[in-house]
């Protein structure tokens, strides 16, 4: 099967779909924040400690327990995701506890996994 061309083979503009495309472009400066949130669950170790709070809220200690790394290592990941806001911190007494921000964070770690979970499945076959 021959690969599909990267370039229109004539110049032919459709201004309806321009606009419409244009009324629902996102702005520059919200491309980039989703952007970001979208580059911090691009490494491995983050998206591991997304999945561990999902279940509950985590102390730095638990996690670094959990994934097998250093609580230093564990504290810069989760500085990451606490200046992209998609973890949140909470105090007790010497403790500080991590969750994740909202629930979206929670929709969009779902859609993604559901994606690769459909796609390994589509290998398979």
């Amino acid at each position: 099967m021959a690969a599909s061309p990267a370039f229109c083979e004539e110049t032919i503009l459709h201004p309806e779909r321009i606009e419409k495309a244009r009324a629902a472009l996102v702005d520059l400066i919200t491309a980039a924040d989703l952007a970001a949130a979208f580059a911090a669950l691009g490494d491995p170790t983050r998206v591991r400690i997304v999945s561990a709070l999902l279940e509950q809220e985590m102390c730095v200690c638990d996690l670094a327990s959990l994934l097998g790394m250093t609580q230093s290592a564990v504290s810069h990941q989760l500085r990451v995701l606490r200046n992209l806001r998609l973890a949140r911190a909470r105090k007790e007494g010497r403790v500080v506890y991590y969750s994740l921000d909202d629930s979206h964070i929670e929709d969009i770690f779902a859609r993604g996994l559901e994606h690769v979970r459909h796609r390994a499945g589509e290998e398979t076959r």
